[in-house]
């Protein structure tokens, strides 16, 4: 089964004071032992850098780079699907929406892929499946 890995998923494995970490760490190895495909976008891993490096530091930074993103396959957003995102965003009416969120929702459909390794309901307002026991 594919599983898409969202920013939010990121940053609970890697902070031990976000309130999803405990479930986000037995999750993970829950994936890697169904041998789940991961998947995310280089959109997802450039918010997440950024916020890992502001919240974290660049010690979680490389943590990050070196033993989390390489088990993760990577989809890089091409112009049709940032324009797609684009206009998602701006259809929606919505703040709180990100448009990462809607990157990534663009790449979840064209890649088929229906389950999020995610702790952010916008995921499960979408119509995808949140996986992992998140939220």
């Amino acid at each position: 089964m594919s599983v898409f890995v969202d920013t939010s998923a990121l940053l609970a494995l890697l902070d031990a004071d976000d309130p999803h970490h405990a479930d986000a760490v037995k999750a993970w190895a829950r994936l890697a032992d169904e041998g789940s495909a991961l998947l995310t976008t280089n959109y997802v891993i450039v918010e997440t850098i950024a916020v890992v490096q502001h919240r974290l530091g660049l010690a979680a930074v490389r943590t990050l780079l070196g033993d989390v993103i390489p088990l993760i396959d990577t989809i890089f957003i091409d112009v049709a699907t940032h324009g797609s995102a684009t206009t998602a965003l701006v259809a929606s009416g919505r703040r709180q929406l990100s448009f990462v969120d809607c990157v990534s929702f663009e790449a979840m459909r064209k890649a088929h892929v229906r389950a999020a390794f995610a702790y952010d309901r916008h995921f499960d307002d979408m119509g995808f499946t949140l996986d992992a026991g998140a939220e």
